[in-house]
């Protein structure tokens, strides 16, 4: 009877283990890298975390709501804000993470006062990083906005554009590779680290540390509370994981917590 008991309970706790695993989706930079480094931390909390790499904004979001996947680790809220608008879904943030300063890069301009007049200026074409992008341009003095604070800002609320930008609104994942075919290029820091490029060295303009940007944790409103993704929110907030993005990203990536 006691050799059943222990059978049964060994049965128990391997399926408790199994209901233990998380799934979550992630940009490849700094995204999954951070998740890999957390992986082990976790397992020892009993959670078995698989890290799935995507290169685009938008099955991320689509697998979490359709429960394909957990969570997703590679946005930040006003992106996150503008697609559950645009596709009625209830998505959620659990936890800040980190801060990727925005920035300009250009394989012509050693300086950003050497834009030449009618420059093409190429930009991310979703809704809040296009917008984030005419901030960036805005705070960099190149052009004026109608509304300053408005950060969904599109070629259609610039105010004042003295060098005559051209604006070329392209895919995110596909600036890097178009740095050769314009003059300036503002690229997420998760493309431009995969790029390798230094944001701290070669962005001609960057975001500082105070950027509302912070990417987060998402998940479902039906799984905010899993002790699953609670016990990861735990470990992105420790201390050894503050300190791994501290050291491995010098200043390219910021804690946000």
């Amino acid at each position: 009877m006691k050799k059943l008991l222990a059978a049964f309970a060994a049965v128990f706790a391997l399926s408790a283990h199994a209901d233990e695993t998380l799934t979550v989706a992630a940009s490849a930079v700094p995204h999954a890298e951070i998740l890999e480094f957390v992986k082990p931390i976790l397992a020892k909390e009993g959670v078995t975390l698989d890290v799935k790499v995507f290169n685009d904004y938008i099955q991320p979001n689509v697998q979490v709501n359709q429960k394909r996947m957990d969570a997703n680790f590679f946005q930040h809220q006003p992106y996150l804000d503008e697609f559950n608008k645009g596709k009625g879904t209830t998505l959620v943030s659990v936890a800040k993470v980190h801060v990727e300063p925005f920035g300009a890069y250009s394989d012509k301009l050693k300086s950003i006062a050497d834009l030449p007049n009618g420059a093409t200026v190429a930009m991310p074409n979703d809704a809040t990083n296009e917008g984030r992008a005419f901030l960036l341009l805005a705070k960099a003095g190149l052009i004026t906005l109608k509304d300053p604070s408005n950060i969904l800002s599109t070629p259609r609320d610039v105010d004042q554009n003295p060098k005559n930008l051209k604006f070329r609104e392209l895919e995110a994942a596909t600036l890097p590779r178009v740095l050769t075919q314009v003059d300036l290029a503002l690229i997420n820091t998760n493309y431009a680290l995969a790029a390798k490029l230094d944001p701290t060295k070669d962005a001609l303009v960057i975001e500082g540390a105070e950027s509302p940007y912070a990417n987060i944790l998402v998940t479902r409103e039906d799984n905010k509370d899993s002790p699953a993704i609670q016990k990861l929110v735990a470990v992105l907030h420790s201390p050894q994981t503050r300190q791994f993005i501290v050291d491995k990203y010098k200043g390219a990536v910021v804690p946000a917590f």
